[in-house]
Formats: structure tokens, sequence, C-alpha cells
């Protein structure tokens, strides 16, 4: 018998390999023909309805029955915080069920402080847009299926005049330098020293490396991008920038050095104020990535039978144990591994352009940090968020016809150092194909100056929340350093199921 039948039967999954065990000793014990399927279904039926009944007989799923027996008790016997962790939420009309499951995920035994984003929406286990800290546990579903998803702005030493005469060459590189999709890969795969490094850390990163070799520079599908525009710096923010400089060499913030370079971040940002052709990239660990957290949420979800329906995609792994050092491990060759596809794609296009790189800003928005918060070392998950510390330089996008943001942290310490990760959803991609039209999309792009390569339809502006309105729901948390405007942009084709 498959998992999958096991599992529809009713047997959690956690407990099939004990089951798939004892129905290997009972087929032994029928003999050269073993059990019929129907007696197999009939049997499992009986232990799962009274397993009371096979727990302490010479049974063969006699095993199976007591770990049914204790999976229930577990689940009996969960104990949530006396009082909820606290939490505090940015932005107004937030939707219900997103700040419902912030609220879930600050009754775990594990959280210690949450905080909730305005682009707020819902997630699986921990909304996106969530932030929570946790005392020696990782919770994987808080850090997110695509993990490492992040943002890298470039910018090139092009003149903005090019986006003009010169963007059907730069259309050109765009489409020939990158790859988009679930599958999306290059004939002739990609160089980078991360795929010399470990990758037998565990079983499913050593299971995923080749494809993820083969998918090394590419992007993922959903609301993943690779866009030119312009960057623009006034002299109100390169003062602003530097005063705060000035502040952090006088009194550095506790903390502030784990916060300042985000896992896979890096950034080199003195531009003057003025113009400039930029390259702004989104996507993160790809397939790779979506496998190691599809195994460790499962994972994380079996050894945690107790928790209730509403918190088990809140399930997590301790950090003392071999199963969540194993998940911290590879949840970390995921960062790199996601900061090494936008620097590929970067360094792809500006080669292909024959241009120097003038600076560059990237940050992760899918990840776990071990951070100092009131003075104690915890775990903190942002899920669709961005590294908010004092000084610390972020990416935060709008939409294909809307600015992003180049930031600067202001280290608050109610939002754990955390700011949005873009403008947020404002619907479904289901309700956004039924609610809009290419016509009209089209009409808003040509308005914005934005030529759009290629999209779904349940990626169009309108999907999304006003992204000023979100930025002026954080200015306590962000400083605004430079916008981006888009103007050329490439987005995986029309049909591609999300990867986000």
């Amino acid at each position: 018998m498959r998992r999958r039948d096991m599992i529809e039967l009713g047997i959690p999954s956690g407990d099939v390999p004990v089951a798939a065990r004892c129905l290997q000793i009972a087929a032994q014990q029928a003999g050269p023909k073993g059990l019929k399927k129907s007696v197999v279904r009939r049997r499992l039926r009986a232990v799962l309805e009274n397993p009371e009944a096979f727990a302490t007989t010479d049974d063969p799923l006699a095993d199976l029955a007591q770990a049914l027996i204790d999976r229930r008790d577990a689940r009996d016997h969960f104990q949530e915080r006396p009082e909820p962790a606290p939490y505090r939420q940015w932005g107004e009309d937030l939707d219900e069920k997103s700040v419902r499951q912030m609220v879930n995920a600050c009754r775990l035994p594990v959280a210690v402080q949450g905080a909730l984003m305005p682009d707020a929406h819902l997630g699986y286990g921990l909304p996106i847009g969530g932030i929570l800290s946790t005392r020696n546990a990782v919770i994987p579903y808080a850090v997110g299926v695509d993990i490492a998803c992040r943002m890298k702005l470039t910018v090139l030493d092009l003149p903005v005049s090019a986006l003009g005469g010169q963007v059907d060459r730069l259309a050109k590189t765009l489409e020939r330098e990158t790859r988009f999709g679930i599958g999306a890969r290059f004939r002739q795969p990609h160089d980078h020293e991360v795929m010399d490094e470990d990758w037998t850390l565990s079983p499913i990163t050593r299971r995923v490396k080749d494809t993820a070799w083969a998918q090394l520079g590419s992007s993922g599908s959903g609301n993943h991008f690779v866009e030119f525009g312009v960057l623009t710096i006034d002299e109100q923010q390169r003062a602003a920038r530097r005063a705060e400089e000035g502040r952090l060499q006088a009194a550095p913030e506790a903390g502030a050095a784990e916060a300042a370079a985000p896992a896979g971040g890096s950034s080199r940002f003195g531009l003057e104020p003025g113009s400039y052709l930029a390259l702004l990239s989104h996507s993160g660990s790809r397939g790779a990535g979506a496998n190691v957290a599809k195994h460790y949420s499962r994972l994380a979800m079996d050894l945690h039978p107790e928790l209730p329906k509403e918190l088990k995609h809140l399930a997590w792994l301790d950090l003392d144990s071999e199963a969540g050092q194993e998940y911290w491990r590879a949840m970390n060759l995921m960062g790199r591994y996601a900061a090494a596809n936008h620097a590929l794609i970067h360094r792809s296009i500006a080669k292909a352009l024959k241009v120097d790189v003038l600076a560059d800003v990237e940050n992760h928005h899918n990840f776990a940090w071990k951070e100092i918060h009131g003075g104690e070392e915890v775990i903190v998950h942002r899920k669709g968020a961005t590294p908010a510390g004092r000084g610390v330089l972020g990416v935060i996008p709008g939409s294909m016809a809307t600015p992003a943001f180049v930031v600067q942290g202001r280290g608050e310490a109610e939002s754990l150092r955390s700011a949005s990760h873009g403008a947020g959803r404002l619907m479904s991609r289901k309700k956004a194909k039924n609610s809009f039209t290419w016509s009209e999309t089209k009409k808003l792009l040509a308005e914005r100056r934005v030529q759009l390569l290629s999209a779904g339809l349940d990626e169009v502006p309108m999907a999304y929340k006003d992204i000023h309105s979100v930025m002026a729901a954080q200015q306590d948390l962000v400083d605004i350093v430079g916008r981006f405007e888009p103007r050329l942009v490439k987005m995986a084709p029309p049909g591609e199921r999300p990867e986000d």
C-alpha cells in the first residue's frame, strides 16, 4: 500500500513509516501470498477506530496502535503560552485572516515577540508581512516556502536616456540573459562558488543539487521579476543617509552588526544626488528552496502532533535537535544560493551590455536570523519582511507600474528592526484574473511609461496595495534613500504556476 493511500485512510503522515513497517511484518506472517489489499484496508480502519484494542496485543499492528495513542495523547496536552507574546501592527484595515494568523503565532510556547507589517496578507502559518521571534526554535513555514526570496538593485554606468534610444537593446538583453518560470534552466549551466559548497549537509540538499545547478541564475514565477528603471536620489535623501551614518559611528546600535549584513547580502551605495539607470530583480531559491521548505515543514508538523489545526503550519524545530540544525544549515545554504542567482543575473546583464556597476544594494525578505533583542538571543523570522536595523539598507518594491524604494532602517525595536517587503497583495491571484483585463492594464502601463515584456494577469498593478500608503504607514521604520521607477519589465509568462 502506498503512502498516499494510508494518509487518505486517516493515518497521520508521521506514522506512515510505522504503519508500513507493521504491514510488512503482517504480510510476512501471512505467508507467500501476503495480505489482500481489502484485508489491509479493513485492518487499518479497525486500528484507527480503536487503537486500544490492538496496542497491548501480539498483533503486528500493535506498534501502529501505540503510535496513534501517543499522538492523540500529545494532541490532548497542548499548552500554549499563559499569555500571548506581545506584537504590534503597522497599517490599518489589514486583512482579518492575516491578523488572526499573527495572533495565533503569538500563542506558541516558543514565541517571544511579533510584528505585522502594512503589506500583510494571508500565508501558511505566519502571514506574509509577519515577523516573529522565537526562543531556540525555527519554524520552517515562518521562513516561507521560497526560502531567501530577496531583492537586488544594481546601478549601471549607462545614461538614463538609454531607456529611450537603446530600449530594444536592453529588452533583448533581458530576454537573452534571464529565464523565468517553474523548471526554468540554462542549457549551459552557470558557474558560481556556491555550487562548490557542501550540498550533502542534508538529504534534501544532496538530492536537489543537480537541479539547483541547472537553474542557477534563473528567476521563478509568480511575483518574481527583473526590470530596468530610473533610480532617483535627491539631496535631502543623501543628507539624511549621511546624518544616519554619523549617528551610527557615534553610537552603534546593539545587535546592529548582525542585522547590517543580512545573510547573503551586501551593500555599497554612496551615490550623488541625481537620476541613474538601474536594474532591479526579485526572486529566491527556486525549486531547491521549495523542496527544503516542504520537507522540513512536514517534519516539524510530524514532530508536533499536539498543535491544534489553526497552529499546525507553525510547527517548529528545536535548534538543539539534529533536525533543527539540519534545517538551519540547509536554510542558510539556500540563502547563499538565492544570492548567487541574483549575482549571476546582474553580472550577466552588465557583462552583455559591457557596462560597469556603480552601486548595489540587496536583502533577503524570507529568512530567519539569530539576533539580539531585549538582551536575549532569539531567532527572528521575517516572512515577507525586510531587515531594517538602524542604518541597514534594503529594497521595498511596489508593482510593475509603481515605484520601488531603496530604504535605510531606523532600528525600531517594536518591529524587531523590520519593515514591509513590498506593497502586498490586495486580492488573490484568482480574483485578479477575474477582475481585470489586459486592455485596461496596457492603458495604465502606457500612462506610466512601462514596457512589459511578459507577465501573468494575476500580477497587474491593480492586484496590489498602494505602495505609497504602505510606505506612509511605516515612516517610523525606514527612511527613503532613493526611488526606483520601473520602465522595462520582465516576469514569468502567463499560465505559469506561482512559486511565491
